[in-house]
């Protein structure tokens, strides 16, 4: 069956055109269109908005604003953008990333939407035609959304304060078995003031460690120190199953990979399961 492609100069008229029946958004493409070569019929028709604001990247004032059509690849080679290196480039390989968006990640369903637990971690607004809203909310409501995301905004991390980590079995670009996020404050006597933790595949969206992340208040980056938060760390989860790894498996490894990363112990991109 043949697909149609529409494509509209601004995102009021690309959401106009989504109350067709059948009809679906089209970004980068390497979910909808992976879905209907696999046989979804329910898929019909592609829109798109080829709207400036939704390829630009802006950060001033130590805010950061990515466009929803942003590919990865574009996020992995900005130079005010470092931050977010490592979790660019956590999505897929080269080819892949030269096509992935922003806002086309926000939607990717567990084992994929690396990037997605970083913004979680940076406790992200997302915007979109019809608001904003926190990056929680919106994750817990996205598939009933038929809103079009604009872009995504946070504020940049402290110097050092941003972790990020994907597991896999195949490097470099390998699917998940578990991705980890973390924003950490610390005090001057190097106590930690506050932590904001997101993982994935731990669920089947992002979610965020908030047991971990509570329990992590007040104590230092040591061994003893992050003990209690590795300790509740698979609390509030209820990780998937799939051809990578199972549900039992990614609840073991869990509390071994966060505390690498509390720790400060990876080098890499990403580390073997």
């Amino acid at each position: 069956m043949a697909l149609a492609l529409q494509t509209f100069s601004t995102v009021k008229d690309a959401n106009a055109a989504l109350k067709a029946t059948g009809t679906r958004y089209l970004g980068g493409g390497t979910l909808v269109v992976r879905a209907a070569n696999e046989g979804d019929v329910s898929i019909s028709s592609f829109v798109r908005s080829t709207e400036p604001s939704q390829s630009a990247i802006t950060v001033s004032g130590g805010t950061v604003r990515i466009g929803a059509s942003v590919t990865m690849a574009a996020i992995a080679r900005h130079p005010d953008l470092g931050t977010l290196t490592r979790a660019a480039r956590a999505v897929g390989g080269p080819a892949i990333r030269n096509m992935a968006t922003v806002g086309g990640n926000l939607f990717a369903p567990t084992p994929y939407g690396d990037f997605t637990v970083a913004l979680l971690a940076l406790d992200a607004t997302v915007s979109t035609d019809g608001g904003d809203l926190p990056i929680e909310t919106f994750l817990a409501k996205r598939d009933g959304s038929h809103a079009i995301v604009t872009s995504v905004g946070f504020a940049l991390p402290p110097q050092g304060g941003f972790r990020f980590l994907k597991v896999s079995r195949i490097k470099p670009k390998g699917i998940s078995v578990l991705s980890i996020a973390a924003v950490l404050e610390q005090a001057a006597d190097g106590t930690v003031s506050a932590a904001r933790i997101a993982l994935g595949c731990m669920a089947d969206r992002p979610m965020r460690a908030k047991a971990a992340e509570k329990a992590l208040l007040g104590r230092k980056l040591t061994s003893d120190g992050i003990a209690p938060a590795l300790a509740v760390a698979s609390e509030g989860t209820s990780p998937t199953t799939d051809p990578i790894a199972s549900a039992w498996y990614r609840a073991q490894v869990l509390p071994v990979h966060l505390g690498r990363l509390l720790l400060g112990q990876v080098a890499g991109m990403e580390t073997k399961a």
